[in-house]
C-alpha cells in the first residue's frame, strides 16, 4: 500500500459495500474490502431468486416515502436517486427495463450472476483489494480483528465503513451476530426482527384446506392508518404478500406491544357498502350465495372467510355481510421466522449515527445498508437504499480528502 494515502476498511461484501468499492477514489485512498464469505454478494444473488428487482421507477418523492423513518435517507436518495442507479448499471453493461409493475429488472436473459459480475470487475478496475474469508471478530484497542484461516489477523485502518447487513437468510452470511461489539462500544443497538415477511394466523381448522395456497386479488389491505392495495396468500401458517409487506412497520408495533395485530381487507374497493347493501335488497330472489358469488363476484376464498366468523343469522344480514365485506378483520399473532424474512428491521440505531452515516462515538466509523435500523418494502426499495448509501458515503470521503 501507497503510505501517503489514507488506509479503509470495508467490512462485509453485500450490495452497499459493493457501490461503495465502485466509487471510492482509489487515488486518494488504498481500499481492502474485507468479506468472510468466499464470494462477495451472496444475499444479493439469493434476492435474485425469481428476478431481480434492483429498484423502481416511480418519482423520487414516491420513492422516499416508502422508507421508515424516511429523513436518514433522504439525502443519500437525493445524491444517488432510482434514475442514477439505473444510468450508473447501465454504464457498466447492465441493460434494464421497467416491468409493469414499474419495478426495474436487468433485461430478459440477464442472471443475477452476470450483474454481480460486471459489478465485481468494476470494483477490481477501481484497484481494491478483496479479502475473501475474513470474518470481523471486533476491536482491539483502535485497531480490526479478523479471522482467516484459523488465525487472528489485526488490521490497522484510518477509516472503516461497516456493510454487515441484517439478520435474515442467514446462509449468506447475514447472521447479525455482529451487535454486542458494537454495544461493547456504547453505541445503542436495537433488537432484529422480521420485515416483509410472514404473519402467522391462527385459521379455524375448519377452513384450512379451503384457503391454504390461495390467493386474495385486488384488496385494499390496512392496519393502523396505513392501507395499500395488493395481492396475498394464505397459507397454513398465515398471510403474506405484496398486501401486507408494505404494512410490516404497524403490524410488528402491535404484535410487540399487544402479542397481536389486526388488519383489515376490503374485498371490494370499488364498491361502497351502500351499493354492496343495494346489491343485496335488489336481488331478494337470490340466495345469499349467489349475490355473493354472482352480484358482488366474491372468490370461493372471501365466501370462506366471511362464513367462517359469521353466525347463521349475521350470515342472511346484508348490512353485517357488507361491512365484512369491506372491512374484514385478521388477527395476527406472530412473525414467520426471522431467517426466512426477506428482510428484517434492527441493528444500529439511527440517533447513533450522523447525517453521513459516521458513528457519533467512533470517528471515521460509517455504517451502511441493512445493519441501520430502517423499514424498506418490497420492491427494490432495499437494494436501492442500499446502493445509495454506498455512493452516499464514499462521495463524501471523496471531498474530504481532496
Amino acid at each position: 500500500m501507497n503510505n501517503s494515502k489514507k488506509t479503509i476498511s470495508i467490512i462485509g461484501g453485500g450490495s452497499s459495500a459493493l457501490m461503495f468499492a465502485c466509487c471510492i477514489d482509489t487515488k486518494k485512498y488504498d481500499v481492502t474490502l474485507f468479506e468472510k464469505n468466499k464470494t462477495l454478494g451472496r444475499k444479493f444473488l439469493v434476492a435474485g431468486d425469481g428476478g431481480l428487482n434492483l429498484t423502481h421507477s416511480e418519482s423520487s418523492a414516491q420513492l422516499s416515502n416508502r422508507y421508515v423513518p424516511k429523513d436518514f435517507i433522504l439525502p443519500a436518495l437525493e445524491q444517488f436517486s432510482n434514475r442514477d442507479f439505473i444510468n450508473w448499471l447501465n454504464s457498466i453493461g447492465v441493460e434494464t427495463f421497467v416491468g409493469t409493475s414499474k419495478r426495474v429488472f436487468p433485461k430478459k436473459g440477464m442472471k443475477p450472476i452476470d450483474v454481480l459480475s460486471l459489478i465485481i470487475d468494476k470494483i477490481k478496475q477501481n484497484n481494491v483489494e478483496i479479502k475473501t474469508e475474513f470474518t470481523w471478530k471486533g476491536f482491539e484497542g483502535h485497531d480490526l480483528i479478523f479471522e482467516n484461516e484459523n488465525q487472528k489477523r489485526i488490521v490497522k485502518s484510518d477509516i472503516t465503513v461497516y456493510a454487515l447487513g441484517g439478520k435474515s437468510w442467514k446462509i449468506t452470511g447475514s447472521a447479525g451476530d455482529w451487535l454486542h461489539f458494537f454495544s461493547e462500544k456504547g453505541i445503542l443497538i436495537n433488537s432484529f426482527y422480521p420485515s416483509n415477511c410472514a404473519y402467522k394466523i391462527n385459521w379455524p381448522e375448519s377452513i384450512v384446506k379451503q384457503i391454504s395456497g390461495k390467493p386474495l386479488k385486488n384488496c385494499v389491505f390496512t392496519c393502523d392508518d396505513k392501507s395499500i392495495k395488493g395481492e396475498v396468500v394464505l397459507t397454513e401458517f398465515g398471510i403474506e404478500g405484496s398486501g401486507v409487506y408494505p404494512l410490516s412497520p404497524q403490524i410488528r408495533k402491535q404484535i410487540i406491544e399487544n402479542k397481536q395485530a389486526t388488519i383489515f381487507i376490503d374485498f371490494k374497493p370499488d364498491l361502497r357498502k351502500e351499493e354492496l347493501i343495494t346489491r343485496f335488497t335488489d336481488h331478494s330472489n337470490f340466495s345469499i350465495k349467489d349475490i355473493l358469488e354472482k352480484k358482488i363476484k366474491l372468490s370461493q376464498v372471501q365466501i370462506a372467510l366471511i362464513k367462517s366468523i359469521t353466525t347463521k343469522e349475521d350470515y342472511l344480514n346484508s348490512e353485517v355481510l357488507s361491512q365484512l365485506i369491506k372491512t374484514f378483520p385478521l388477527e395476527l399473532v406472530d412473525f414467520s421466522d426471522i431467517d426466512e424474512a426477506i428482510s428484517t428491521v434492527g441493528g444500529i440505531s439511527l440517533d447513533e449515527v450522523s447525517t453521513t452515516f459516521e458513528l457519533h462515538k467512533l470517528r471515521h466509523h460509517y455504517c451502511i445498508g441493512e445493519m441501520l435500523d430502517f423499514d424498506a418494502p418490497t420492491g427494490g426499495y432495499l437494494l436501492q437504499a442500499s446502493f445509495s448509501m454506498g455512493n452516499f458515503v464514499a462521495t463524501k470521503l471523496n471531498e474530504l480528502n481532496q
